[in-house]
């Protein structure tokens, strides 16, 4: 399976969850490496918009990664609090998301964007014994269209 991300061209190449672990997120407490995807590369560029400063657009690479389509815990909107989609999140997603991650059982965590519900995110354990199986498919220049960030 393919997924995306949009980051920061100084951050492109670190596949590794540092970013997350240093900050923390969502779905991840700090100290945790994971690895923010989307399903599309839409989604992707939304999560990026929703955490870029307006007056700040830096350079951007987008990436395609594959993930092993066997290895994907889906996480369902019914499976979570009424809450999960405000901001800031909520603790209880970074503690089922914890959870998983100890559990080690797959590679990837597919949950619904709170930006478009029918749209997922794919959060990847970068501790995963098979981590080595997500490949960088492809890094392109991403030109960010600067109306996006009226």
């Amino acid at each position: 399976m393919r997924v995306y991300r949009i980051t920061g061209k100084k951050n492109a190449n670190d596949l590794m969850g540092t970013g997350a672990a240093m900050h923390g997120g969502r779905w991840n407490k700090k100290g945790s490496p994971v690895l923010y995807t989307g399903a599309n590369k839409e989604i992707a560029l939304l999560e990026t918009i929703v955490h870029t400063p307006p007056m700040l657009i830096p350079k951007f690479d987008i990436l395609t990664l594959e993930i092993p389509d066997n290895s994907i815990t889906e996480i369902k909107i019914d499976q979570l609090p009424n809450n999960w989609k405000v901001y800031p999140a909520p603790t209880i997603l970074s503690e089922i998301a914890e959870n998983w991650i100890e559990e080690n059982k797959t590679i990837a965590l597919k949950v619904p964007g709170c930006i478009i519900h029918s749209s997922y995110n794919y959060i990847l354990n970068c501790r995963h014994p098979e981590y080595s199986k997500v490949k960088l498919i492809e890094r392109r220049n991403f030109k960010f269209d600067s109306r996006l960030t009226k």
